[in-house]
């Protein structure tokens, strides 16, 4: 399982610029705004062979004293982290709202890092003198903004976690993660597949933190299903334990090989489906909707539905689409086959020659745009990772390719390659030339024509 890592402090510290620092994201985080600083940011972030979740809290206000549910999110995400940073201003000093934070703090035993923030420019040891005095070990002067000193803090913060295995040739078992929204049928769907009916640990209060791991076996391989629970929309959460489920299926996400997202056939696409499956898309994992409960929808129900996910879905054209009904069984069968398909597409392993002789074609079909009058050229691709398929291709000005050609030639390595349910990434790179900033040698004779071409020159002047 991933590590997280919670950013907690008051409002203004730098907590949002170091989100984006983390996962190099620039997105637009609910602290930042008035009014909205009740919710928490999530994003995954990487650091040399490390990989972790980063969760934005919102921060304490000026008088020192927080709302009730500021209170609550930032008690939550720092109960489920495994480490907090907590961020401090470096040119505001200390303060009694930091050392309130600090008190909070080592109530939980958690691992915590005093980090000074804004110390560009400044005395970085007599900075960060002051916050000695918070009892919370050696603090850290870094700039969010500018970058400094976040590559050592993150080298001290990752010590203690294993680094990322690569994956194998062979998983050990496929491991598939079911989410979706309350009540939509993942619980059933999880005792359909499993052919009995297990009492699931988000069925009951008290029980929805973690996300259950049932391994189990079918036609002789190996699988794991990792049962999630329900995430509703922040605004409808109100039990303080049911707030941990954004957390667990983001974490859910990034450890299945497939991802099957359980919508209700009864109830129209919402914000939250779509915010699910940005996960699954950031995330890179081979992705399969199963539309559940349609056999309880008449037939102009089901045409509104076709039409409906066709137009809100067409970002995930990709994935197929399944219409089940978990609790008579129909199109479970189907969508269990599907799996293997998806994944199996997700891990395939495609020789360089196929994938240039694909490229060729595509550019033979439709070549890429001229940038400043010199035509962009892409020369050979071969394969970077799995899951999802990653393809490295190799050129000329290549950050000049536009995005709507990166799209052509997804889609296009996906029609040939017969890949389905995964999302494929393509990554250019640019070769250095070797002949740059070198001067071409000219040869005895090219310095005499050269000398006989500038007489002529001369005389016709």
């Amino acid at each position: 399982m991933k590590p997280v890592i919670a950013l907690v402090g008051r409002p203004n510290v730098g907590k949002s610029t170091f989100f984006n620092r983390l996962t190099r994201s620039r997105d637009a985080l609910v602290a930042d705004k008035p009014g909205l600083t009740r919710d928490r940011q999530y994003g995954t972030g990487k650091f040399n062979k490390h990989s972790f979740i980063v969760v934005d809290t919102g921060g304490l206000n000026d008088e020192g004293h927080l709302s009730n549910l500021i209170t609550e999110q930032a008690l939550q995400a720092v109960e489920e982290s495994n480490v907090v940073l907590f961020l401090v201003d470096g040119r505001d000093g200390l303060t009694s709202v930091d050392e309130d934070i600090a008190n909070r703090l080592r109530q939980y035993g958690k691992q915590v890092h005093v980090v000074v923030n804004k110390t560009e420019g400044l005395e970085k040891e007599a900075i960060i003198s002051d916050f000695h005095s918070l009892g919370l070990g050696q603090p850290v002067a870094v700039s969010a903004a500018h970058g400094q000193g976040v590559a050592d803090l993150m080298t001290e913060v990752m010590a203690d976690f294993p680094e990322d295995l690569e994956e194998e040739e062979k998983e050990d078992s496929i491991r598939i993660a079911i989410i979706g929204r309350p009540n939509a049928g993942k619980s059933t769907l999880v005792n359909r597949i499993l052919k009995e009916e297990r009492v699931l640990a988000f069925d009951e209060p008290g029980t929805t933190r973690d996300s259950v791991y049932i391994p189990f076996e079918h036609h002789g391989e190996n699988y794991t299903l990792i049962d999630t629970a329900g995430v509703r929309r922040r605004s409808k959460v109100s039990d303080v334990i049911e707030k941990f489920s954004v957390i667990k299926t983001l974490q859910a996400i990034e450890d299945a090989n497939v991802v099957i997202l359980v919508m209700d056939a009864s109830k129209e696409v919402s914000n939250q489906d779509l915010t699910l499956l940005s996960f699954v898309l950031d995330a890179g994992r081979a992705l399969i909707i199963a539309i559940n409960k349609w056999d309880g929808l008449e037939s102009g129900q089901r045409e509104r539905v076709r039409t409906e996910m066709d137009r809100k879905l067409s970002f995930v054209s990709f994935a197929s689409n399944h219409f089940i009904s978990a609790l008579h069984g129909s199109g479970v069968g189907v969508l269990f086959d599907e799996v293997k398909k998806v994944y199996q597409s997700a891990f395939r392993k495609v020789a360089t020659p196929k994938l240039t002789q694909i490229l060729e074609d595509a550019i033979q079909a439709h070549a890429p745009p001229t940038v400043g009058g010199r035509r962009i050229k892409l020369r050979y691709a071969h394969q970077g990772g799995k899951n999802p398929p990653l393809i490295i291709i190799h050129g000329n000005q290549t950050k000049s390719v536009p995005e709507s050609y990166r799209r052509y030639l997804e889609n296009t390595y996906r029609k040939v390659l017969h890949l389905k349910g995964t999302p494929v990434r393509i990554e250019f790179r640019t070769g250095d030339n070797p002949y740059k900033d070198k001067r071409n040698k000219l040869t005895p004779r090219q310095i005499e024509k050269k000398k006989r071409d500038m007489k002529r020159v001369k005389k016709w002047d």
